[in-house]
């Protein structure tokens, strides 16, 4: 990967911890929540540092091992019972601010692409409109829990949407990466995500963004059914 200021890594970090922080604060300060994902940060860093994902030529590709353990876990919470308590137990407002992360990723993302270490089609010069929702959060956030301007459904609309965005810049980093699957920017490949600190982006604060729409959603489906279900009698 090319030499890069350390300025740029400290800014990753932060972050990461900013990511963290806002997911643990949607949580209710769960020490549970905060234990966890230290720990994934913690493997994940230990991972990137000593190359393991630098092996392009690996099949299958060892990015799976960032990416799938969180998808399962998401997939977890979403069918079991307990799983269904903590989502239940999130709070809606906070995780709208959690989307507030998505800016400064998306500013360290155009950071590392002047350094040639991620593709243009991965900032909001090419194909990455993810800035879009960072930006748009905290709007959101006033209009649908402090002025009451925004109904269920707008919210509703807002988080698939930018689930959308957040999906579009996914498949387009994976297929950016030096792996046996890529497919785009072969001349200037996503090779940050293979090392320290930059990992913890797929690892760690896409699932958290992820998890928070697909939480935000949920809820938004189950409270408005149970609003129209006619009462038993």
């Amino acid at each position: 990967m090319p030499t890069l200021p350390n300025v740029l890594y400290l800014s990753f970090i932060a972050t990461t911890l900013l990511g963290g922080w806002l997911f643990y604060r949607a949580a209710n300060s769960s020490g549970r929540v905060l234990g966890v994902l230290g720990l994934w940060l913690l493997v994940q860093s230990l991972l990137a540092l000593s190359g393991f994902y630098t092996v392009a030529a690996s099949r299958p590709p060892r990015l799976l091992l960032a990416l799938l353990p969180p998808l399962l876990v998401i997939a977890a919470l979403f069918n079991t019972e307990a799983g269904r308590r903590f989502l239940d137990g999130l709070r809606l407002d906070r995780l709208t601010l959690v989307h507030l992360l998505r800016v400064p990723v998306e500013l360290v993302l155009f950071w590392l692409f002047l350094h040639k270490a991620v593709p243009q089609l991965m900032t909001f010069e090419g194909r990455n409109y993810d800035v879009l929702s960072g930006l748009s959060a905290p709007v959101v956030y006033y209009l649908a829990f402090r002025g009451r301007q925004m109904g269920w459904r707008g919210l509703l609309a807002w988080n698939i949407g930018c689930l959308l965005l957040l999906l579009n810049i996914v498949v387009n980093a994976v297929l950016s990466a030096p792996t046996v699957v890529q497919q785009f920017a072969f001349d200037q490949p996503n090779v940050a995500i293979l090392y320290f600190p930059f990992i913890a982006l797929p690892s760690c604060l896409v699932p958290l963004v992820a998890l928070a729409h697909l939480a935000a959603i949920r809820r938004l489906v189950r409270e408005r059914a149970a609003a129209v279900l006619p009462l038993p009698g």
